[in-house]
């Protein structure tokens, strides 16, 4: 019965499905919202950076999702999505890693399952079931 439920190539599309479809959202709405992006850009000149860098936001929100959910280059998809949740965590979510939400949960739990579901990708690749297996 177990030997059933056991399906890597299956697993790893489940996982590319969710992280990339539920990251691919906020990148959306980034999209049909500039003002965020003009947001984002406005931080990063806080820290001395070029605010164009906050375009990089839309490879990491729209572009990685995009190739993690069909599976072509998966690893480095991964990469992509964990590196944007790096800087997300950096310039917006610092004052929150070690603080717990009204529920007792982590109160960067949503970005922490982005973090570390991006970085399984980067070590599990796409499975059988992908565009470009690998």
């Amino acid at each position: 019965m177990l030997n059933a439920l056991h399906n890597d190539a299956l697993g790893k599309l489940i996982l590319r499905l969710a992280v990339g479809g539920l990251l691919l959202f906020h990148g959306v709405s980034k999209l049909l919202n500039p003002g965020s992006i003009d947001w984002i850009g406005g931080m990063l000149e806080g820290y001395g950076l070029p605010a164009v860098l906050a375009y990089g936001v839309l490879i990491g929100e729209l572009l990685a999702p995009i190739m993690a959910i069909v599976g072509w280059q998966t690893r480095l998809a991964g990469l992509l999505m964990a590196g944007n949740m790096l800087v997300a965590f950096l310039l917006v979510h610092t004052g929150e890693l070690l603080m717990l939400n009204d529920n007792g949960g982590w109160q960067l739990e949503l970005q922490g399952l982005f973090f570390f579901g991006a970085l399984a990708l980067i070590f599990l690749g796409s499975g059988r079931m992908a565009v470009r297996p690998d």
